[in-house]
């Protein structure tokens, strides 16, 4: 599914009007209908209505979700607020209709002072104060009442996005004038603001709301952002042939451990094998080699000179993983990026790999071309160089730094984002919180190391990689739970999540 920005969705409402010959009020009358009906599957006539409405579309549309209210029975109290005295000509359409349909004092119009009026606990307030159109941080009047607002007990219900919050970019907002939503009504689609961590606490529970605008233009037209979703990476899934053997399913080399880190090797090299490769190599210190034989019977190991450390680079053959448990000594360092220059397959980077290019960066630019990289924030951030002032801005860093080294880069997070070269950005769709746990990325890497020696192109291993690592962790915490999840469940639940997209 495409992820369009604020700009794109004005365009594809203007696209809607047009082409099915509707106007703009019907347009909004249909958005208030669904908006009313999600509010009314959650609450009962018996529940305290509190509206405010801005003077634009957004408060048109909160208007009339306040008149279709009204005509259900709810008590309802709404507040537009016209300060400028200037409304949109459907705000101003949805106002008149109010004042021909309900009791003057059910609505009140706030062209001065304003006198709050109190929200206890068991009120619902429907937030239409501002919608996607906003640019700017919400200043004065308007920030006093979305203080008070966030104050209150009432739950809040906002309509698009909650007012204050911008639909792309809040490196720069206001974060104290920004309605905290109980719950979010979004239209058509999640907006991007809505897949950065740092707005979570905005936007609270999320409900996308389909308002049927034009899916032409939703075909036709390019959007940079984009869900990684299960009917696209069914669509990418090779099916394994009856007469193939295991020199037909690739030959992966896995260069991981130190002493006393062993447990990420293992964990890489399961998670390798049950992504189909045919055959698995294992660079790893001699002081590994016992629990590693016995742990992954299955794999091969190649035993380093050193009995610590990584300290010589071997020949790859089909694809190469580098850096889960590796550590950061000087030799390893030199070993790792001389792995790295004479490696012709394709290549993932991960864990202390990561880490010893932030402390080399002059060795970022030697990097070969098509590689996938896997930092959480954190390593993003060392590799950058500098901390980003918000998770968009590390998202649009992280983007330039694809295209530079054109690379594959997956910023992982609750929405783990694959930045393409060509600058388009992948968010996943699967995966919890009960994946926060030691070992999860060392279990990502060997998943996309045996998709990438079984032949899967780096652009396409890296959007299955993470969508089958969320899905097999959703699974996992469905049988087991969310607190209890550990890496190796993920590993023990990755059959089930090929089962179910090759089904």
């Amino acid at each position: 599914m495409k992820i369009f920005t604020s700009t794109q969705l004005h365009e594809l409402d203007k696209y809607t009007i047009e082409k099915d010959q509707i106007n703009s009020i019907d347009l909004m009358e249909r958005s208030a209908k669904v908006l009313t009906m999600a509010i009314t599957e959650e609450w009962t006539d018996r529940t305290p209505v509190v509206i405010f409405a801005g003077p634009g579309n957004n408060g048109g549309d909160a208007l009339a979700v306040g008149r279709l209210l009204l005509e259900r029975g709810y008590h309802v109290k709404i507040y537009l607020f016209n300060t400028s005295k200037h409304l949109s000509p459907d705000c101003a359409a949805n106002l008149q209709r109010l004042r021909d349909d309900i009791h003057p004092k059910t609505l009140t119009e706030v062209t001065t002072q304003f006198d709050p009026p109190e929200l206890p606990k068991g009120t619902v307030v429907i937030d239409g104060l501002f919608g996607s159109g906003l640019n700017k941080p919400l200043t004065g009047g308007f920030a006093s009442l979305v203080k008070y607002i966030n104050q209150c007990p009432a739950t809040v219900v906002s309509i698009d996005l909650p007012s204050g919050l911008m639909a792309e970019d809040n490196t720069f907002n206001v974060r104290s004038n920004i309605i905290r939503a109980d719950l979010t009504l979004t239209l058509h689609q999640k907006k991007l603001s809505f897949f950065f961590a740092d707005n979570q606490q905005f936007i609270g529970r999320v409900r996308v709301l389909d308002i049927r605008l034009s899916q032409q233009y939703v075909e036709q037209t390019d959007a940079r952002y984009a869900l990684a979703e299960e009917a696209l990476i069914r669509a990418h899934i090779r099916h394994r042939g009856e007469f193939v053997n295991k020199g037909m399913m690739g030959h992966a080399l896995l260069v991981a451990g130190s002493y006393g880190m062993a447990g990420a090797s293992i964990l890489a090299s399961r998670a390798c094998m049950r992504a189909g490769v045919g055959k698995l190599s294992v660079a790893t210190p001699r002081l590994n080699s016992a629990i590693m034989q016995i742990s992954v019977p299955e794999a091969v190991l190649r035993i380093d000179e050193d009995n610590a450390v990584f300290s010589e680079a071997i020949d790859a053959t089909d694809a190469l993983a580098i850096g889960p448990g590796l550590g950061q000594q000087e030799t390893t360092a030199i070993a790792m990026i001389t792995q790295i220059r004479r490696t012709q397959c394709p290549i993932v980077a991960d864990a202390d790999a990561l880490n010893i290019l932030s402390g080399h960066r002059t060795w970022m630019q030697q990097l070969p071309k098509g590689m996938i990289l896997t930092p959480h924030p954190r390593e993003f951030d060392r590799l950058l160089g500098a901390t980003p002032g918000s998770d968009y801005e590390r998202l649009q860093r992280c983007s330039e730094m694809a295209k530079s080294l054109h690379a594959y880069i997956i910023l992982k997070g609750h929405y783990s984002a694959l930045c393409l070269p060509d600058g388009h950005v992948i968010f996943n769709t699967t995966g919890n919180s009960g994946m926060a746990t030691a070992g999860s990325g060392d279990v990502l890497t060997g998943i996309l190391l045996g998709l990438l020696a079984r032949g899967y192109q780096p652009a396409d291993a890296a959007m299955m990689g993470m969508y089958l690592h969320g899905l097999a962790g959703d699974l996992a915490a469905k049988a087991l739970g969310k607190e209890s999840l550990i890496a190796s469940d993920l590993i023990e639940h990755l059959p089930q999540a090929f089962m179910r997209l090759s089904e």
